[in-house]
């Protein structure tokens, strides 16, 4: 099972992550904040947006929204976002 092991914001809506494969990639969040839903609104501010955090392995706010590691590895490599790790 894939893990985010480690994260930073690198932008108002943006996310760099490494997953527990090695690989990484920068997520961008533009898309879900436009949706604008009541656990979505708040990351459109980017002092919240920094309050990113890994919780079992996830991408998480503390208002309790969470993205799973998995999807956003599929997301990330189906859109050939990936940065493989040369091992």
């Amino acid at each position: 099972m894939i893990k985010i092991v480690y994260l930073a914001v690198a932008g108002p809506s943006t996310v760099s992550l490494v997953f527990s494969d090695g690989s990484a990639a920068a997520w961008s969040a533009a898309d879900l904040i436009a949706r604008d839903t009541s656990m979505t609104r708040p990351l459109g501010d980017p002092a919240y947006f920094k309050r990113a955090f890994i919780e079992a392995g996830a991408l998480a706010w503390p208002n309790g929204f969470e993205l799973s590691a998995d999807s956003l590895y599929r997301r990330l490599d189906e859109a050939g976002a990936l940065i493989r790790s040369a091992a």
